[in-house]
């Protein structure tokens, strides 16, 4: 039996799974995100790990066999946030999260202190990466930064926490810009040039590795037969890559989660710094991959359920599936974006009402601007020769069925709707967990889940989308 938890940013999933691969039960626990100033994102530590314990603890009244036999445990996360730690090991402060856009000028700074930084780490330096985080540490709170002797990602903490190992592994590891993600190890130059050296970094690892033990106080609390292996994981779009069984080149799925992602499977390492389109290790050995990342997806139908004071459930059956593009238009920068602006100022906004212009015609629109968001990503990767002719879809959003429809339309490509459409990253990291403590490899592993369905691009709504994307692009530039 395989445990996979995956750390979220509004709530921890844990879920068994069997050695045939079947879920055997699945718990959740919520979390909240702190703003304690415009453009911060803020969570503590702690609440990551009472929210594992919580979820653990509810598969354990619930499936207390199962949870028994677990032998390996895998971890998947947000990735980017920044785990400050003293000598003792102790928290120093909040972790600065990946949607949090403070450290623009740092950024700047450390391109410039830089020169060949996108060459190293093939990718351009972002306010959502690690490394900035840190250098607005050193410059606003020097007497934490004086005192930080670790720096830790999400997951990378709780594995910590749960084993007593600093460990982390290369998916993770990528989005920090401190790593030579070509050469898959930290990168001295990029270290230095933040102040810190190797000796504030975990150990690496694939995510497929062994990566420490669980403690023997928490296998007694979920009362394990043994105490199980952790696996080093994944970020949670790695994990959520094996999860589909997106290892191989050319594989490629979409994310709609709290962000948005269009996710491709290299071979090889491939930068495209230039358009923002991320460039990372995959989870696996000797593979890569290509993201376009839009910052506010799922975040983006939240946001206008909470304006409008209607569950995102009722405004979604309110819309129905479209035949045709909403009037109004919707730009879902509500914090920034990334691919392929790179921009923490820009902001969101409707265009183009009308008094005819109702609530569903806005919600309409605020699903078709993901959807446009995501062309851009497309767009992007297809500059870098990066094709995509299909792709999965995972993520809370993917529970629509008109969601998906809209993006097939306007990426112009199918979409495959999956059975299990929302356990992508825990799945995944369960697989990682089965590797580490089977050896087996992962093309023996990583099977394809079920789809429910593809969804094919409607050609006349296509057609339609073709002219808005362009407006959608004239948009932003007025802004």
């Amino acid at each position: 039996m395989f445990l996979g938890i995956d750390f979220g940013t509004s709530a921890v999933k844990a879920l068994l799974v069997d050695g045939s691969q079947t879920v055997v039960g699945s718990a959740n626990a919520a979390l909240s995100v702190q703003r304690p100033a415009a453009g911060h994102s803020e969570q503590d530590p702690q609440a990551w790990w009472q929210a594992m314990l919580h979820a653990v603890d509810a598969l354990g009244r619930d499936h207390a066999g199962a949870l028994s036999a677990v032998v390996g445990i895998g971890l998947s996360g947000q990735m980017h946030g920044a785990v400050l730690l003293d000598a003792a090991g102790a928290v120093l402060r909040p972790a600065i999260l990946w949607n949090d856009v403070r450290s623009a000028a740092e950024c700047a700074e450390l391109e410039a202190a830089v020169p060949d930084l996108r060459q190293v780490t093939g990718n351009i330096a972002m306010p959502g990466f690690t490394a900035p985080k840190l250098l607005w540490v050193r410059k606003h709170e020097p007497a934490v930064f004086a005192r930080v002797r670790t720096v830790l990602l999400p997951k990378a903490y709780i594995r910590y926490r749960m084993t007593g190992e600093m460990i982390e592994e290369m998916s993770d590891a990528s989005g920090t810009l401190w790593l030579n993600v070509d050469g898959r190890d930290w990168s001295d130059v990029m270290l230095s040039a933040t102040g810190l050296s190797r000796e504030a970094m975990p150990h690496l690892v694939e995510g497929n590795s062994g990566a420490g033990t669980l403690r023997s106080e928490l296998a007694a609390r979920w009362r394990m037969a043994r105490r199980p292996v952790l696996a080093g994981g994944a970020g949670d779009n790695a994990a959520g890559a094996v999860g589909l069984s997106a290892i191989r080149a050319g594989d490629a799925f979409v994310s709609l989660g709290t962000s948005g992602v269009l996710f491709a499977t290299t071979d090889r390492f491939r930068r495209w710094p230039q358009a923002a389109v991320h460039a990372f290790c995959h989870a696996l050995p000797g593979r890569w991959h290509q993201m376009g990342v839009t910052l506010s997806a799922a975040a983006s139908l939240a946001w206008w359920a909470g304006v409008t004071g209607r569950s995102e459930a009722d405004l979604l059956t309110e819309v129905g599936t479209p035949v045709s593009p909403s009037p109004a238009l919707f730009l879902p920068y509500l914090g920034g974006e990334r691919t392929p602006h790179n921009d923490v100022s820009i902001r969101g906004a409707f265009a183009g009402l009308s008094h005819d212009t109702d609530r569903r015609l806005l919600t309409q629109a605020v699903l078709e601007g993901v959807a446009f968001s995501l062309r851009a990503c497309l767009d992007a990767l297809s500059a870098s020769r990066r094709r995509i002719e299909a792709a999965d879809v995972i993520g809370g959003g993917s529970r629509s069925r008109a969601w998906i429809a809209i993006i097939a339309a306007v990426l112009g490509i199918p979409l495959h709707r999956l059975a299990e459409g929302e356990n992508g990253s825990a799945s995944g990291a369960a697989r990682l967990a089965r590797m580490a403590v089977t050896g087996e490899a992962a093309d023996a592993v990583c099977t394809p889940p079920a789809r429910a369905e593809t969804v094919l691009p409607n050609a006349a709504l296509a057609a339609a989308y073709l002219g808005r994307v362009a407006q959608y692009r004239g948009l932003r530039t007025c802004l």
